[in-house]
């Protein structure tokens, strides 16, 4: 199972896409660290009592701002629990904080957007691709001296004015001993006023399609992969298309979970409204097992809007190889029955 809790809403950087920007006035709240520990510890029951691994994501905001964040981590870690975290990368400089990672985390996503000219300006952040060029090969480099099973990630925000360079840009993280490379589809939801301008249209989804294939090859060299399954380019085209992606049983809660700051543990990010369940009343395993139950429960009473367009990244295989791409087994189209 995956959780990703959302342990911050607050960040260092002025990204004008997202939710989070620093510049936006608007209270920000942290996580409770001890309903952090709390849950973890029944996510530790519950992956005793079923086999089943948990990893622990850490989202924000940024996370690795947050100064609870690393005895935090080192805590649930010792409950047994796999820790991961996406960040902007901004805290790599520090060869400390590197060490941590490499000693703690099984996964680290670094949020990067373009080359200096693109990825600079967007975050607001002086000299930012050169400081990442630098840092992240860095942290490969001491993870693979001391023997850590580090998995690094880039992500990469795709927008009209920076697919073009997408595969040069794959290309070169690709050197930097990042094992993974994925890319969301610019969304609208977050700053509505900025989505327009900078969205995918259909021509630029029509290039990424084309340029995956040779992107894969060229980055395999590396030992780098490019993941993200058909359902997923389907899913970005129907967006440039303003077509909607209903579905109507995603599995809620079985293999996923979502947890904002304010401890609210939903399907995913986008039904907190519709779904969510206290994390102060889920203290057991068996606790964790019934959320899906709950889950569907809350479904049947009243089907959340936002699965009539479902924009999760879990759901449409963001996050599969692509020899196994052919197929998604969640998306159904056909009513649902209440």
């Amino acid at each position: 199972m995956i959780v990703v809790w959302r342990v911050v809403d607050s960040c260092n950087l002025a990204c004008p896409f997202c939710a989070f920007d620093r510049r936006l006035e608007f209270p920000r709240h942290a996580a409770d660290v001890v309903d952090v520990i709390g849950f973890a510890r029944a996510l530790a029951a519950y992956q005793a009592q079923t086999g089943e691994g948990v990893l622990l994501s850490w989202l924000g905001g940024e996370p690795l701002v947050w100064k609870p964040l690393e005895s935090l981590t080192n805590a649930v870690r010792a409950l047994g629990l796999k820790i991961s975290a996406t960040t902007n990368g901004t805290s790599l400089g520090s060869a400390r904080l590197r060490e941590h990672i490499c000693a703690a985390y099984e996964e680290l996503t670094i949020s990067i957007d373009g080359f200096s000219g693109f990825h600079d300006p967007m975050r607001d952040w002086k000299n930012g691709f050169e400081k990442l060029q630098l840092w992240i090969p860095l942290l490969a480099a001491r993870a693979r001296a001391v023997g850590s099973p580090l998995k690094l990630r880039v992500n990469v925000v795709l927008m009209r004015q920076n697919v073009e360079h997408f595969a040069a840009l794959c290309a070169e993280v690709a050197t930097w001993g990042v094992r993974e490379i994925t890319f969301n589809q610019l969304g609208g939801r977050d700053r509505p006023e900025f989505y327009p301008s900078h969205r995918l249209r259909s021509a630029d989804v029509d290039r990424i399609e084309t340029e995956l294939p040779i992107i894969r090859r060229t980055i395999a060299r590396h030992g780098v992969t490019l993941v993200g399954g058909t359902a997923y380019l389907s899913r970005i085209r129907a967006s440039a298309l303003d077509q909607r992606n209903p579905v109507y049983d995603c599995g809620p809660g079985e293999r996923f979970l979502f947890i904002d700051e304010r401890g609210r543990v939903t399907p995913c990010s986008f039904t907190t409204p519709d779904y969510a369940v206290d994390v102060r009343s889920l203290r057991s395993g068996d606790d964790i097992a019934a959320l899906p139950t709950r889950f569907r429960a809350m479904r049947c009473a009243r089907r959340s809007t936002q699965c009539d367009d479902c924009l999760s990244t879990q759901v449409c295989d963001k996050f599969r190889s692509p020899p196994d791409a052919a197929t998604t087994q969640v998306v159904h189209r056909e009513p649902a029955v209440a």
